[in-house]
């Protein structure tokens, strides 16, 4: 468990990360190799679930031997489906990450909402959803390993 105490908010306590998979963690399908080192790391602390519609289907291979759980999606419905899959869990427990327009619920349902800007752009409704903006993976997940960067992000 990953627990941060940001002022004028209640106590995060984060046990899950679910996070999208292309334009979020990956790039054409290809997993962005700088995240490798630090989803081992975060995966003492929280639980790792990917979920995706796989659109270059390369994300079970990339990501094979990483601490995590893959899910592939439908591809229709998807942000009403990453929706109920965040659902599973208590949301309150839960750190999201993603993108593009498929995600916008999910970062909002989560107790925290990191929304992800890559290379493939990020849809304007995402965005607005999300609790914070991060330029990159790499950045979003480094604020997971370094508590006091959301802590100034997102205090009162």
């Amino acid at each position: 468990m990953l627990k941060i105490d940001i002022p004028g908010r209640r106590e995060l306590h984060l046990r899950w990360l679910i996070s999208d998979y292309n334009g979020t963690l990956a790039r054409d399908g290809a997993l962005l190799p700088e995240v490798i080192p630090l989803i081992r790391s975060l995966s003492a602390q929280l639980q790792f679930h990917i979920v995706t519609a796989d659109t270059f289907g390369l994300a079970a291979k990339a990501l094979g031997g990483l601490p995590v759980k893959l899910t592939i999606l439908p591809p229709d419905h998807q942000d009403q489906r990453k929706l109920e899959y965040v659902r599973q869990f208590r949301a309150d427990f839960v750190v999201c990450l993603g993108n593009g327009r498929n995600d916008r619920l999910m970062l909002r349902e989560a107790a925290l909402g990191i929304c992800v800007m890559e290379a493939e752009g990020t849809c304007v409704q995402t965005l607005q959803e999300a609790d914070v903006v991060s330029r990159s993976a790499k950045d979003a997940l480094e604020l997971l390993l370094n508590p006091k960067r959301l802590i100034a992000s997102l205090r009162t």
